[in-house]
């Protein structure tokens, strides 16, 4: 048993966030119930499929009202179908959305059940008469209104449009968090962002800290307790040449404050120069570190000074960005590591190679590197102790690394030693405690290569979001002098709007993309309002709430008296996509894709334009069910905005 270190101990780690321009699928569900570290097992989830319908019963014991997402719903009904019509047989229904040419949902296992019944049976004969023995059993359900076998099998599934609507009115009465999707794992750490303490965060921290934040924001709206985890890099021997440059360049720094530092960036580049230029500091500056990781107070509290103005430079990017984490960098690891290298030492995984003590990873050519050749610690030897601590003090079921697709191979050899201790299961079991490596590609500049400055340097997030916000506000600006509109905005109303959209701008172009591709930064692209940008859907969403408003209604009272009827096809089509939002987050959950969600929310708009277009809301008839309609579209919208770490525009 590994117990908590009293002391510190060297330590040369680099930082879990290499500059961005350096170079998932749930499996055996295991969740908890009641006190920590008590586990259920529960039954397999197919990989890249649903939370198996058993799985999702149970998790619906603790949530209530919660009975998960459509897909989740019907394969629930599918489940017990297959259960009765094969019940020799062990099946997880593989249940998809599908086009309205074919119906709403379609069930496919009827090839799959047909090759293993093949000869065996005398009452299916081929794969159209297995499609119809599993309608024939499927229980009553007010979801369903008509079910029918094409082709080779495939039943196809349309569901009732009252129920549909009734679903929508439940939503607007209960509120969204009753569409939350059902994940198999209760307990997420996402590690994310994680800058270099006395670096400034640049535009390569960008898609860290965004895709990372919203992956942690849909894992939250999915009630899974997230641990949001900032592991900088606080530790390590560049601390020892920044201490010996402030004590040598200000004697009285204790006196002058932070002042001695200045610009911590410039600060930093100084005495780096001096590291690598002067070998008399240099020699200085690793006895710094000796002194610094002994503990000598004097050492320490500018090792802590320094941190403190670090992170307060971080923290007025994190409030732009309205991102939220903790900190546990890698000095909270560091007294671990001695404890962690023993136990693994102990299960015969470390060997010496070289002079350095490592691991060795079947099909790989190089090992990983625990301790170097002089002592010290690195990168694995740090990773190591976070995930035994992750593992064993916070119980986390799912712990999530947002990097750069240059850190791969780290984390694929990281993993398998980790596999190796046996903290964690083997892939081929597919069961929790998990981990998952989510990679993403760079962000580029117009000339297709790293998005610098003229200056070939790394662009400053901070400059690049204020940035953002100006052009929105000048473009707001623009709109409302020529519109007649500009008097009716406070000077608050601007400014809060052109954050909104500037930094919403920024946030979604990153995230609209798949992860895994480089995507180029262009803020006359982001800034358009026209085609799949942030300003495009905010605008949608405003456009909504102003026909809500032009009304004259109360949506409120609507809500208690008003009746949702799905009557025309452009109805339907947007009240069919509506209801498909939890399993479009459970998708982005479980591949750890945010561009799911993104593609979700710009087809929702492209819906209810068509619904627009060919339904007249005020005035007609079907006017209450219809702004209804628009106000769950809002919902739903203002919603995916949330998770996207957007703030919604009520007004244009």
């Amino acid at each position: 048993m590994i117990g908590t270190p009293a002391v510190l101990s060297i330590s040369s780690s680099s930082c879990r966030s290499h500059p961005l321009f350096s170079s998932g699928c749930f499996g055996a569900v295991t969740r908890r119930f009641g006190s920590v570290g008590k586990r259920t097992l529960l039954p397999r989830a197919m990989s890249g499929e649903t939370l198996a319908p058993a799985a999702a019963a149970a998790v619906q014991e603790q949530d209530g009202n919660r009975v998960g997402s459509v897909k989740q719903q019907l394969s629930s009904l599918f489940e017990a179908s297959l259960r009765a019509t094969f019940p020799e047989l062990n099946i997880e229904p593989m249940v998809a959305a599908c086009t309205a040419k074919f119906g709403d949902y379609q069930c496919n296992n009827a090839m799959g059940i047909w090759s293993k019944l093949k000869g065996a049976s005398a009452e299916f004969k081929n794969p159209k008469s297995v499609g119809q023995g599993i309608i024939s059993n499927l229980p009553p359900s007010e979801m369903i209104e008509s079910t029918s076998v094409a082709g080779p099998g495939f039943v196809n599934i349309g569901l009732s449009s009252t129920w549909m609507a009734q679903s929508i009115q439940n939503m607007l009465s209960n509120g969204i968090g009753t569409w939350a999707p059902l994940l198999p794992a209760s307990r997420v750490l996402v590690d994310f962002s994680s800058p270099n303490i006395a670096k400034e965060m640049h535009v390569g921290h960008l898609r860290s800290t965004i895709i990372g934040d919203t992956l942690a924001r849909m894992l939250e709206f999915s009630n899974a307790e997230v641990f949001r985890r900032n592991h900088v890099g606080d530790w390590g021997t560049q601390f020892g040449m920044l201490i010996q440059h402030l004590f040598e360049t200000f004697p009285n720094w204790e006196d002058i404050g932070e002042q001695a530092i200045g610009d911590l960036q410039e600060f930093y580049k100084a005495s780096k120069k001096r590291f690598d230029e002067d070998d008399l500091f240099k020699e200085r500056a690793q006895e710094a570190v000796v002194r610094l990781q002994s503990g000598e107070d004097k050492y320490r509290d500018a090792w802590k000074r320094i941190c403190e103005i670090s992170r307060r430079e971080f923290d007025l990017v994190y409030e732009r960005l309205g991102v939220h984490l903790e900190v546990k960098g890698e000095s909270f690891y560091n007294p671990y590591i001695p404890g962690v290298l023993e136990e693994l030492s102990s299960k015969g995984l470390i060997e010496e190679s070289e002079g350095a003590r490592v691991i060795f990873i079947e099909g790989q050519q190089i090992p990983l590197i625990v301790v170097k050749r002089d002592g010290g610690y690195n990168y694995a030897s740090t990773d190591l102790a976070a995930l035994w601590y992750r593992l064993n003090v916070e119980k986390a079921d799912w712990i999530i690394y947002v990097t750069d697709v240059g850190q791969s191979l780290h984390f694929t050899m990281f993993f398998s030693a980790a596999k190796r201790a046996g903290w964690l299961p083997d892939s081929n079991i597919k069961a929790f405690p998990k981990t998952s490596h989510v990679g993403f590609g760079l962000v580029l500049g117009s000339d297709g290569k790293r998005f610098r400055t003229r200056s070939s340097e790394v662009v400053r997030l901070v400059e690049l979001l204020d940035e953002a916000k100006n052009r929105s506000k000048a473009e707001l600006l623009k709109r409302l002098e020529e519109s007649g509109k500009l008097a009716e905005w406070t000077d608050e109303e601007l400014e809060k709007t052109a954050e909104a959209i500037g930094y919403g701008a920024v946030k979604y172009a990153d995230l609209k993309n798949n992860r895994l591709t480089n995507y180029t930064f262009s803020f006359d692209q982001m800034l358009n309002d026209k085609g799949n940008t942030a300003v495009y859907l905010l605008y949608a969403h405003a456009r909504i709430c102003s026909i809500i408003r032009k009304s004259g209604k109360e949506i409120e009272d609507l809500k208690k008296t008003g009746r949702i009827v799905l009557g025309h096809a452009d109805e339907r089509i947007l009240g069919l996509h509506l209801i498909r939002f939890a399993e479009n987050v459970e998708e982005a959950c479980t591949n750890l894709l945010p561009n799911v969600l993104c593609e979700y929310l710009y087809d929702l708009s492209d819906k209810f334009s068509r619904f627009y277009a060919s339904c007249q809301v005020v005035g007609s008839a079907e006017e209450t069910s219809r702004l209804l309609l628009c106000e769950a579209t809002a919902v739903v919208m203002r919603k995916c905005f949330h998770l996207l770490g957007i703030q919604p525009v009520y007004k244009i």
